[in-house]
């Protein structure tokens, strides 16, 4: 049914004038009464009868009459849903995030995401950088975090913010002394390094900055997250580097120290997105990243 005539239909049920409902649809009365007996042909009964004062609805019309507010209310809530969600205002954004991305940004973000766009539905699935690149290509998540993400033509990478590295040490080490640390310090020291994983990334970037500069490393564990990394750390079984967000896991018998050295000061967070996704509610949440990010960099 043509959801303008069913407006025509309605106010004229109401008014049972042609003038009456002309003046409350903007119009002539010329049009109305065509626009109404087009209808009339389309459904193929007589909807109104002519009286000396206007119109009454016939059986047929009351039968419509019934129906045409719920129609149109339909068509409303149709139309506004589909402008929301052209806005981006509705919809799913799937996230993958790895474990240490949720100690310290990554909630903040997306808190500020949802306060912007509360009726779009945050999906959150704890994936490994090769799963978050593969989800990513399958359309099975939308955006992802990570670190030392590898270029590719089809996954775009927005930098978020840069972490420190910092040094992780049991409460009881002699090192605890000094104020901050360098990679020959940790020369021969039991390393704990994360995430133990096939592709570049923490562990590769910390085992190239030992090399870089000529300082051997002794690799006691190597271990897939960070907590179990801070876990054995506090557990005394070894020294750890890792990125300052480590520190609000709040483990026992934890001391961080700031990590001095020429080749590694800090580790990007980066934000990677299928370079061809348009959707609303992408650009959205890329609005409020990019946000993030000028806030920080201010």
């Amino acid at each position: 049914m043509d959801l303008r005539k069913m407006r025509y239909f309605l106010a004229l049920a109401q008014e049972r004038n042609f003038a009456r409902a002309a003046v409350r649809l903007h119009m002539t009365q010329p049009p109305l009464t065509r626009q109404i007996r087009a209808l009339e042909e389309d459904i193929g009964v007589q909807l109104f009868t002519r009286t000396s004062k206007g119109v009454d609805l016939t059986e047929a019309g009351q039968t419509l009459l019934k129906e045409v507010p719920n129609l149109l209310s339909l068509a409303r809530r149709a139309e506004e849903r589909t402008l929301r969600a052209g806005q981006g205002l509705t919809g799913k954004l799937e996230v993958g995030i790895f474990t240490a991305s949720v100690l310290d940004v990554i909630p903040s973000l997306l808190a500020r995401f949802h306060s912007e766009r509360p009726d779009v539905q945050i999906g959150l699935r704890t994936m490994t950088k090769i799963e978050q690149l593969e989800a990513l290509r399958e359309r099975r998540i939308h955006v992802g975090f990570n670190r030392f993400v590898p270029a590719s033509t089809d996954i775009a990478v927005d930098v978020v913010l840069r972490e420190k590295f910092v040094v992780g040490l049991h409460e009881n080490h002699p090192l605890c002394a000094k104020r901050e640390i360098t990679l020959r310090d940790l020369e021969d020291e039991p390393m704990i390094l994360y995430p133990n994983q096939p592709i570049a990334g923490l562990a590769q970037e910390i085992s190239s900055a030992f090399q870089r500069e000529n300082v051997r490393m002794r690799v006691e564990q190597e271990v897939e997250d960070v907590l179990t990394c801070i876990a054995l750390v506090s557990a005394g079984f070894g020294v750890c580097i890792t990125t300052a967000p480590a520190m609000n896991l709040g483990l026992p018998h934890m001391v961080y120290k700031p990590l001095k050295s020429r080749t590694l000061r800090d580790a990007e967070l980066a934000c990677l997105y299928r370079s061809d996704d348009r959707s609303p509610v992408m650009r959205a949440f890329l609005d409020v990243v990019e946000a993030f990010r000028s806030g920080v960099g201010s």
